[in-house]
C-alpha cells in the first residue's frame, strides 16, 4: 500500500483546504494538483508542488491559474 500525505492549498478558490496524495517511490507527492471546480476539469485550478518556506521538510500547493 502506498503511503499518503496532506498537503494544503494556499491561494486560489481553495485557499486553505488541504488534499491527501500518494506519495511515489522516492517519496515524494505529485508535481501537480487539479481541484476540480463545480463544472468538473474543464474548470479545474492548478496547483504545483512547492516547499513549504515556513516549515522545512514540508510541501504545499500553490495556485498556478485556471486549466482552461
Amino acid at each position: 500500500m502506498a503511503s499518503t500525505v496532506q498537503i494544503p492549498l494556499v491561494g486560489g478558490t481553495a485557499d486553505g483546504e488541504t488534499v491527501t496524495v500518494e506519495l511515489d517511490s522516492n517519496n515524494r507527492p505529485p508535481l501537480t494538483h487539479h481541484h476540480l471546480g463545480p463544472e468538473g476539469l474543464a474548470h479545474a485550478q492548478i496547483y504545483e508542488l512547492q516547499t513549504d518556506d515556513q516549515r522545512e521538510g514540508t510541501w504545499v500547493y500553490t495556485w498556478r491559474g485556471p486549466a482552461a
